[in-house]
């Protein structure tokens, strides 16, 4: 029996990605229907994987587990997506237990189901305060290291946000947004263990850049953000008076305010001391781990500030959700039209778009061509002709994540042609977004309009043939925008 889910595992080439797979190769239960491995390392090498377990691996391009899991389910054509940690270690009943989740999950119409995460710790005594951050995903709400969503409901929320590089807050964010949108998240009975992540001293300090992830959450979804997941206050604002302490301190000091710089320096030295304490009490309490503490604890203020102030200035015009597809239509926009175009000889780019395609594919957009062509109805190209023609223009420009090609006439009544919305749609399809989160980039009235209909943006590229009228339909209609260029399109795009 086969399982109608994908098993997506996003990895950074780890020792445990193979333990992982010899788990699911040996587990007691019916086979998913897929596996894709995403190697997410910046320069991937050759992933040898062994077992009987047919595995796919895609790339992703170093840019963070939130980007990898998108590109593992969108690559799936399964009604459950199933996301597991490279690092995890499923039971060896985990794929009996995912069915039953599963079937559970449709019962109650669930969008969603997470599994359940031990930690088992190899020391006695009581843990230390690095070993409870980890401690703490056996008790935490919606944790993507073992996770199964319903690949429509993915689709509907546009995926994981990709502005989370690290692996911090993407999954509370994709699920909050998957129960705003009115769906619900069962917890099933399958079961993962997770290792007690390795620490040294400085993990308490880098992983403070967490805080950045912070501010994009508050700017989604507000002050509240911290008890829509589940999670008490943070330590944001008592960090920020130890900091402000300091640095009166300091200031006060370069002034030659000495009682000022004291009462200053005592606020701090109570607030320090005040943390310190806290960590202590809640860690192993032994002297080792005290001068770690009190170190960290003298650092981690100014580090958390600083990089929420960073955050802040980062995600200053975090409002909408970003676009995560652009659309593109072909003839003077990505190439120069020649009429009824049909020998690829002919195929001429415009200035500066391979350029400008490459950089929307580094920063991890989907790409697609939707175009009319008519000729093709008129008997003036033929299907073979226009084959060649775009297997140029791929050539030329690089690869697209789809192609829709309309062949009908003006005359023919058909649901696809432009400024019809059909090829939008199916597109976005195609790519597994939301229409909502698509941009299409075109330089007539028909290719605004089709975008239009269908809730995508647009952006009109004038050439001498678009009408005057369709230019300030365009610039007047508040999903819509005019550039110059196609790289100035391209820069609109990048900036949301």
């Amino acid at each position: 029996m086969t399982l109608d889910v994908t098993v997506v595992v996003p990895t950074i080439g780890r020792d445990s990605l193979q333990r992982l797979i010899t788990a699911l190769d040996r587990g007691e239960g019916p086979r998913p229907a897929q596996v894709i491995v995403v190697d997410d390392r910046p320069a991937p090498q050759t992933l040898e994987l062994r077992g009987d377990l047919t595995v796919k691996v895609l790339e992703s391009g170093g840019r963070g587990p939130a980007a990898a899991r998108n590109v593992g389910w969108r690559a799936a054509d399964t009604r459950w997506v199933c996301f597991l940690d490279d690092d995890v270690m499923p039971t060896p009943t985990w794929l009996s237990a995912l069915e039953a989740d599963l079937a559970a999950a449709d019962a109650a119409g669930a969008a969603g189901t997470q599994g359940r995460l031990e930690v088992p710790r190899e020391t006695t005594g009581r843990p230390t305060d690095d070993e409870q951050r980890t401690l703490r995903l056996a008790t935490a709400q919606w944790i993507t290291a073992d996770m199964a969503y319903r690949r429509d409901v993915l689709v509907e929320v546009g995926g994981f946000d990709a502005r989370f590089p690290r692996a911090y807050r993407e999954d509370s964010d994709i699920a909050l947004r998957i129960t705003s949108a009115g769906h619900r998240i069962v917890v099933g009975d399958r079961r993962c263990e997770h290792p007690v992540a390795p620490a040294t001293w400085r993990t308490s300090l880098r992983v403070q850049a967490g805080n950045r992830d912070n501010a994009l959450m508050r700017r989604k979804f507000g002050p509240r953000w911290r008890a829509r997941i589940g999670e008490g206050n943070g330590r944001l604002p008592a960090h920020t008076a130890t900091t402000a302490a300091a640095a009166g301190a300091l200031l006060a000091l370069a002034a030659r305010r000495p009682r000022a710089a004291s009462v200053a320096g005592l606020a701090w030295t109570a607030l320090a001391a005040d943390f310190t304490l806290r960590r202590y009490r809640g860690g192993s309490r032994t002297a080792a781990e005290l001068s770690r503490i009190m170190l960290s604890s003298i650092m981690i203020p100014p580090l958390a500030v600083g990089h929420r102030l960073i955050g802040e200035w980062q995600h200053r015009a975090a409002g909408a959700e970003p676009p995560l597809a652009v659309l593109l239509d072909r003839d003077d926009t990505l190439i120069q039209d020649g009429p009824y175009l049909n020998d690829p000889r002919g195929v001429v780019s415009m200035p500066g778009a391979r350029r400008a395609l490459d950089r929307l594919r580094d920063r991890g957009l989907l790409l697609a061509i939707v175009t009319n062509q008519s000729g093709v109805a008129r008997g003036l190209i033929s299907p073979e002709q226009l084959g060649a023609v775009n297997a140029e223009v791929a050539g030329q420009l690089g690869p697209f994540h789809s192609w829709q090609v309309c062949l009908h006439g003006e005359d023919d009544g058909c649901a696809c042609r432009k400024p019809a919305p059909g090829m939008v749609v199916a597109a976005a399809a195609a790519l597994g977004v939301p229409p909502q989160r698509c941009v299409l980039i075109g330089d007539t009235g028909g290719d605004v309009q089709a975008a239009l209909n269908a809730g995508a943006r647009a952006i009109l590229v004038p050439t001498d043939r678009t009408r005057v009228e369709e230019i300030s339909a365009a610039r007047s209609h508040p999903r819509a925008a005019v550039a110059p260029t196609l790289t100035a399109a391209v820069d609109m795009v990048l900036r949301a």
